[in-house]
């Protein structure tokens, strides 16, 4: 008889819960922050969004676009890292892709949702997770906002963290 210890048994689960899924939870009642409609389906993996004028990458980097969702799971970066992924990104035909500062990045937060806490007809297969934003900490020089969009809110981190990367361009 095998013995798995608590730690064992809770790793096992960590591993699981991608294969079972979740489910999204969103309150009816209250109004949508990023309604599908705000948003232009540019018909090459990117989306945007009408009100902002910003053009989003439908899928965090590391999973790549089929057509109708994001396969595979999200890379993680250090914050350095991830501005120089930004910088380096050819996705679209387009070349100018960029980390999203807090305050754009906070544009896409759905507020009536959590786990995750986006809109997920708009991007889909986006994790409960840390997404880095361009903005330093002002205060605190070795951290950077993100925000954690298990429940939508803003966050800051140590820059060495590794954390997810949602790419973003400005309108034309």
């Amino acid at each position: 008889m095998i013995k798995i210890n608590r730690i064992s048994r809770l790793t096992c689960l960590l591993f699981l819960i991608p294969v079972l899924g979740y489910t999204q939870t969103c309150k009816d009642s209250i109004i949508e922050k990023t309604p599908t409609a705000q948003f232009t389906d540019n018909k090459d993996g990117t989306v945007t969004d009408i009100k902002t004028g910003l053009i989003w990458k439908r899928c965090s980097e590391g999973q790549q676009w089929n057509g109708t969702s994001c396969n595979n799971t999200p890379s993680s970066y250090t914050w350095k890292n991830a501005l120089l992924q930004a910088e380096k990104s050819r996705f679209a035909d387009q070349s100018d892709w960029r980390l999203p500062n807090i305050k754009e990045l906070y544009s896409i937060v759905e507020t009536r949702c959590y786990d995750p806490a986006i809109n997920l007809a708009v991007f889909p297969n986006t994790l409960s997770s840390v997404v880095w934003s361009s903005s330093p900490v002002a205060h605190y020089a070795y951290n950077a906002w993100a925000v954690y969009f298990y429940g939508g809110h803003d966050v800051w981190y140590f820059k060495d963290s590794f954390k997810q990367v949602r790419l973003v361009r400005s309108g034309q």
